[in-house]
Protein backbone atom coordinates (compact mmCIF):
# COMPACT_ATOMS: atom_id res chain seq x y z
CA UNK A 1 0.00 0.00 0.00
CA UNK A 2 1.27 3.38 -0.62
CA UNK A 3 -0.02 6.98 0.99
CA UNK A 4 -0.73 9.51 -1.09
CA UNK A 5 -1.45 13.28 -0.01
CA UNK A 6 -2.80 15.92 -2.56
CA UNK A 7 -1.98 19.52 -1.80
CA UNK A 8 -4.94 20.98 -3.75
CA UNK A 9 -4.91 24.95 -5.19
CA UNK A 10 -7.72 25.87 -7.64
CA UNK A 11 -6.10 25.14 -10.63
CA UNK A 12 -3.33 22.59 -9.68
CA UNK A 13 -2.64 19.67 -7.10
CA UNK A 14 0.67 18.63 -5.91
CA UNK A 15 0.41 14.68 -5.55
CA UNK A 16 3.08 13.55 -3.41
CA UNK A 17 2.81 9.41 -3.10
CA UNK A 18 5.07 7.66 -0.17
CA UNK A 19 5.64 4.10 0.53
CA UNK A 20 4.40 1.93 3.75
CA UNK A 21 8.07 2.98 5.12
CA UNK A 22 8.27 6.65 4.22
CA UNK A 23 10.20 6.58 1.15
CA UNK A 24 9.66 9.36 -1.33
CA UNK A 25 7.81 7.52 -4.86
CA UNK A 26 6.92 10.42 -6.60
CA UNK A 27 6.00 14.36 -6.42
CA UNK A 28 4.24 15.64 -9.22
CA UNK A 29 1.80 18.66 -10.35
CA UNK A 30 -1.00 17.90 -11.97
CA UNK A 31 -3.06 20.60 -13.23
CA UNK A 32 -6.98 20.50 -13.03
CA UNK A 33 -8.37 18.82 -16.31
CA UNK A 34 -11.08 16.21 -16.42
CA UNK A 35 -9.86 13.05 -15.49
CA UNK A 36 -5.93 13.89 -14.63
CA UNK A 37 -6.08 12.98 -11.36
CA UNK A 38 -7.79 9.97 -11.85
CA UNK A 39 -5.25 9.18 -14.15
CA UNK A 40 -2.50 9.71 -12.06
CA UNK A 41 -3.59 7.60 -9.23
CA UNK A 42 -4.05 4.45 -11.82
CA UNK A 43 -0.23 3.59 -11.18
CA UNK A 44 -0.80 3.13 -7.63
CA UNK A 45 -2.54 0.09 -6.20
CA UNK A 46 -6.24 0.47 -5.54
CA UNK A 47 -7.46 1.08 -1.70
CA UNK A 48 -4.60 3.53 -1.24
CA UNK A 49 -5.25 6.09 0.88
CA UNK A 50 -5.38 9.75 -0.45
CA UNK A 51 -5.18 12.49 1.54
CA UNK A 52 -7.17 16.11 0.37
CA UNK A 53 -7.45 18.91 2.56
CA UNK A 54 -11.16 20.58 2.49
CA UNK A 55 -10.72 23.28 0.21
CA UNK A 56 -13.31 24.73 -1.75
CA UNK A 57 -13.45 22.61 -5.08
CA UNK A 58 -12.46 18.95 -3.22
CA UNK A 59 -16.30 17.49 -4.57
CA UNK A 60 -14.77 16.47 -7.66
CA UNK A 61 -11.13 15.93 -6.00
CA UNK A 62 -13.13 13.25 -4.21
CA UNK A 63 -15.07 12.02 -7.05
CA UNK A 64 -12.16 11.24 -8.78
CA UNK A 65 -10.30 9.44 -6.07
CA UNK A 66 -13.37 7.13 -5.47
CA UNK A 67 -13.38 6.62 -9.14
CA UNK A 68 -9.74 5.71 -9.53
CA UNK A 69 -10.49 3.01 -6.57
CA UNK A 70 -8.75 4.89 -3.83
CA UNK A 71 -9.90 5.86 -0.51
CA UNK A 72 -10.23 9.39 0.19
CA UNK A 73 -9.46 10.65 3.24
CA UNK A 74 -10.42 14.36 3.99
CA UNK A 75 -8.23 16.36 5.93
CA UNK A 76 -9.30 18.86 8.51
CA UNK A 77 -6.74 21.89 7.19
CA UNK A 78 -6.76 23.66 10.52
CA UNK A 79 -6.05 20.63 12.52
CA UNK A 80 -3.48 19.53 10.61
CA UNK A 81 -1.55 22.29 10.47
CA UNK A 82 -1.31 22.52 13.99
CA UNK A 83 -0.24 19.09 14.54
CA UNK A 84 2.35 19.81 12.04
CA UNK A 85 3.23 22.85 13.79
CA UNK A 86 5.98 24.00 10.63
CA UNK A 87 6.57 27.57 10.06
CA UNK A 88 7.63 26.83 6.74
CA UNK A 89 5.13 26.03 4.40
CA UNK A 90 5.26 24.91 0.46
CA UNK A 91 3.16 22.47 -1.22
CA UNK A 92 5.94 19.87 -1.59
CA UNK A 93 6.10 19.87 2.49
CA UNK A 94 2.37 20.06 2.89
CA UNK A 95 2.24 17.14 0.95
CA UNK A 96 4.67 15.30 3.09
CA UNK A 97 3.44 16.76 6.29
CA UNK A 98 -0.04 14.47 5.42
CA UNK A 99 1.08 11.19 4.12
CA UNK A 100 3.53 11.61 7.70
CA UNK A 101 0.04 12.08 9.80
CA UNK A 102 -1.28 9.02 7.77
CA UNK A 103 1.51 6.38 7.95
CA UNK A 104 1.23 7.21 11.49
CA UNK A 105 -2.52 7.06 11.81
CA UNK A 106 -3.30 10.55 13.35
CA UNK A 107 -4.60 11.73 9.86
CA UNK A 108 -7.40 14.13 11.31
CA UNK A 109 -9.89 13.77 8.83
CA UNK A 110 -13.58 14.84 8.50
CA UNK A 111 -16.63 12.82 7.57
CA UNK A 112 -17.29 12.64 3.63
CA UNK A 113 -20.72 12.98 2.64
CA UNK A 114 -22.06 10.42 -0.58
CA UNK A 115 -22.14 12.43 -3.86
CA UNK A 116 -26.42 12.60 -3.40
CA UNK A 117 -26.03 13.76 -0.48
CA UNK A 118 -22.99 16.71 -1.13
CA UNK A 119 -25.83 17.84 -3.92
CA UNK A 120 -28.77 17.90 -2.48
CA UNK A 121 -26.51 19.63 0.80
CA UNK A 122 -26.38 22.54 -1.91
CA UNK A 123 -30.53 23.41 -1.59
CA UNK A 124 -30.13 24.69 2.20
CA UNK A 125 -27.44 26.37 1.90
CA UNK A 126 -28.70 28.18 -1.14
CA UNK A 127 -31.63 28.91 1.03
CA UNK A 128 -29.37 30.13 3.81
CA UNK A 129 -27.84 32.56 1.26
CA UNK A 130 -30.80 34.05 0.34
CA UNK A 131 -32.13 34.56 3.63
CA UNK A 132 -28.76 36.30 4.91
CA UNK A 133 -29.49 38.81 1.72
CA UNK A 134 -33.29 39.35 2.87
CA UNK A 135 -32.28 40.08 5.85
CA UNK A 136 -29.54 42.40 4.44
CA UNK A 137 -31.95 44.41 2.69
CA UNK A 138 -35.01 44.86 4.83
CA UNK A 139 -31.76 46.14 6.92
CA UNK A 140 -30.91 48.49 4.40
CA UNK A 141 -33.88 50.02 3.84
CA UNK A 142 -35.20 49.97 7.58
CA UNK A 143 -31.74 52.14 7.64
CA UNK A 144 -32.45 54.81 5.00
CA UNK A 145 -36.62 55.02 6.23
CA UNK A 146 -34.95 55.78 10.03
CA UNK A 147 -32.14 58.56 8.63
CA UNK A 148 -35.17 60.51 7.63
CA UNK A 149 -37.61 59.74 10.45
CA UNK A 150 -40.27 57.75 7.65
CA UNK A 151 -40.13 54.41 9.57
CA UNK A 152 -43.51 52.48 9.84
CA UNK A 153 -43.99 52.60 13.70
CA UNK A 154 -46.64 50.18 15.03
CA UNK A 155 -46.54 47.82 11.95
CA UNK A 156 -46.18 43.98 12.33
CA UNK A 157 -44.29 43.45 9.23
CA UNK A 158 -42.92 46.61 7.19
CA UNK A 159 -42.56 44.39 4.04
CA UNK A 160 -46.21 42.33 4.41
CA UNK A 161 -48.66 42.46 1.76
CA UNK A 162 -51.14 45.16 4.23
CA UNK A 163 -48.10 47.29 4.75
CA UNK A 164 -46.53 47.17 0.85
CA UNK A 165 -48.70 50.66 -0.27
CA UNK A 166 -47.79 52.70 3.25
CA UNK A 167 -43.94 51.57 2.78
CA UNK A 168 -43.84 52.64 -1.17
CA UNK A 169 -45.56 55.63 0.30
CA UNK A 170 -42.46 56.32 2.93
CA UNK A 171 -40.15 55.34 0.21
CA UNK A 172 -41.36 58.39 -1.95
CA UNK A 173 -40.99 60.95 0.35
CA UNK A 174 -37.40 59.59 0.55
CA UNK A 175 -34.61 62.66 -0.95
CA UNK A 176 -34.10 61.48 -4.84
CA UNK A 177 -30.90 59.82 -4.20
CA UNK A 178 -31.45 57.85 -1.57
CA UNK A 179 -35.35 56.76 -2.86
CA UNK A 180 -33.47 55.55 -6.28
CA UNK A 181 -31.25 53.60 -4.06
CA UNK A 182 -34.48 52.33 -1.25
CA UNK A 183 -36.28 51.64 -4.41
CA UNK A 184 -33.75 49.71 -6.11
CA UNK A 185 -33.21 47.57 -2.63
CA UNK A 186 -36.91 46.79 -3.02
CA UNK A 187 -37.12 45.74 -5.74
CA UNK A 188 -33.76 43.36 -5.20
CA UNK A 189 -35.70 42.02 -2.33
CA UNK A 190 -38.99 41.36 -4.11
CA UNK A 191 -36.17 39.17 -6.52
CA UNK A 192 -34.75 37.74 -3.56
CA UNK A 193 -37.77 36.83 -1.18
CA UNK A 194 -39.83 36.28 -3.85
CA UNK A 195 -42.21 39.09 -3.30
CA UNK A 196 -44.24 39.49 -6.67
Amino acid sequence: MNYIAFDSHKRYTLASVESSRGNLLQEKRIEHVPGALREFLSQYEKGSPVAVETIGNWYWIVDEIEEAGMKPQLVNAGKAKKMIGSVNKTDKLDARRLNKLQRVGVLPTVWIPPAELRDIRDLPRTRMIFTQERTRLKNRIHANLTKYRLELIGVSDTFGVKSMPELEKRISQLPIHTRYATERLLEELRRVAGMG
